[in-house]
């Protein structure tokens, strides 16, 4: 629970400060960037602590205990599709709302984004749980959660060109005004 509510409190600050950081580039990058990393450092502290409890026979009563550990690729799998799909209905309800005229295109275009947040997810959640996370895998996913920051100012930067634009007839983006 402890996690859960650190996350939420981390979460709710990041989207409250969003539009002022998205005044300055490299200073968005950088707290996408900061905020990637503290929800995978999250998840992974949360999953080592889960893995730490089912090997110290905590759950033995449990009957199923050791599944999650014993399949780790699976449960990564729908773990990060829960989370990515999550992640993005999240992001569009805290900016407004999601006109659903323009949700195949917003699932489109961040699809790119979600992809490589969602690898480093699994690849987080898979080494934790078959307990392979060592520092270079750990700076490996870091690295890609950099990349997915990059990629992430780059797409709002893209969909306010585009709502100020009106390309494609594309001015359900009316929430953007925030960012501009």
């Amino acid at each position: 629970m402890m996690f859960l509510a650190v996350s939420y409190f981390e979460n709710t600050f990041f989207f409250q400060i969003l539009r002022d950081v998205l005044q300055n580039q490299f200073l968005a990058v950088f707290m996408f960037f900061v905020h990637n990393v503290l929800v995978i450092s999250l998840i992974l502290l949360a999953m080592t602590f889960y893995v730490n409890l089912v090997l110290l026979n905590f759950f033995k009563r449990e009957k199923h205990a050791n599944v999650v550990i014993e399949h780790p690729r699976i449960f990564a799998l729908i773990f990060t599709l829960v989370i990515v799909f999550i992640s993005i209905l999240r992001g569009g309800s805290l900016l407004g709302g999601i006109d659903i005229e323009s949700l195949p295109l917003i699932l489109l275009i961040s699809t790119p984004i979600a992809i490589v947040e969602g690898y480093g997810i699994y690849l987080t959640i898979s080494k934790t749980l078959s307990r392979t996370m060592s520092t270079k895998s750990l700076a490996y996913i870091y690295g890609i959660f950099f990349i997915a920051a990059i990629m992430e100012v780059g797409f709002i930067n893209l969909l306010i060109w585009v709502s100020n634009n009106g390309l494609f007839g594309f001015q359900a983006f009316n929430f953007l005004y925030l960012f501009s």
